[in-house]
């Protein structure tokens, strides 16, 4: 499966996963479409986009393709779950 498969696949899931699961997606995602995170952190009442920036940021140096290998590799382990 490839990269834009997975993602389209994720999207499609009929059960939410819980917040640490979209968040490893959510920063694989980015680092596999955008690269190392370019934005600066969201101030500490943005809850959630101070998550989303961590998710990202902690992926900080992986390569665009490794990425997407990782976040396929996410997909395979979480769709029996969610799908």
């Amino acid at each position: 499966m490839d990269f834009h498969t997975a993602a389209e696949k994720a999207k499609a899931f009929t059960k939410t996963p819980p917040d640490g699961v979209f968040l490893e997606f959510y920063g694989l995602y980015k680092q596999a479409t955008v690269g190392d995170c370019n934005i600066a952190k969201p101030g500490a009442l943005d809850l959630k986009g101070k998550a989303k920036w961590e998710a990202w940021n902690s992926r900080k140096g992986l390569t665009q393709d490794d990425a997407k290998k990782a976040y396929v590799a996410t997909y395979e382990k979480y769709a029996p779950q969610y799908a």
